[in-house]
């Protein structure tokens, strides 16, 4: 019988070998860290006796995976779920069942690093055309002659 309060962590032979992240990037098996904890919500009295949500944690600043661009974007990024160590921790507690739930984080490793992928783009900047810069103004004059006129009654110049 297991202790309560001890999560279980994923070493089977079974799990699939390589995460597939985009035609040029598969994450190993090996950089993944399963745990599978009681999950709260749906269940009745089953949920008490079933480890069916799971925690994924993925060591980003470790990795050797990664390209050294993905991984400055990744931990630049301003994620809650990302701790202080650069590891990136995915909770799955969705579904009732534990399969459904370890599909479920894994995918959304995979959509958090296809985002990092892709380098955003550089901001050219530009100057405001001749037309804004009358409309802005002309903004400013009505809403100064709106503020002109709350003035006391009879106190105009």
């Amino acid at each position: 019988m297991r202790r309560r309060g001890y999560a279980r962590v994923a070493r089977s032979p079974t799990l699939r070998a390589m995460l597939p992240i985009s035609r040029s990037l598969i994450l190993p098996e090996s950089e993944l860290v399963e745990r599978f904890l009681r999950a709260d919500g749906p269940g009745g009295q089953h949920v008490n006796r079933t480890e069916s949500a799971v925690e994924l944690r993925f060591d980003v600043a470790g990795s050797p995976s990664l390209p050294d661009a993905v991984r400055e974007r990744l931990l630049t990024r301003r994620d809650r779920r990302l701790t202080d160590d650069g590891v990136l921790v995915i909770q799955g507690r969705r579904f009732r069942d534990q399969g459904r739930n370890r599909e479920d984080v894994r995918d959304r490793l995979t959509e958090i690093i296809r985002g990092a992928l892709v380098a955003p783009k550089k901001r050219v900047a530009t100057k405001p055309t001749r037309a804004s810069r009358e409309r802005r103004l002309a903004g400013k004059q009505q809403r100064s002659r709106i503020k002109q006129g709350r003035g006391k009654p009879g106190s105009f110049e």
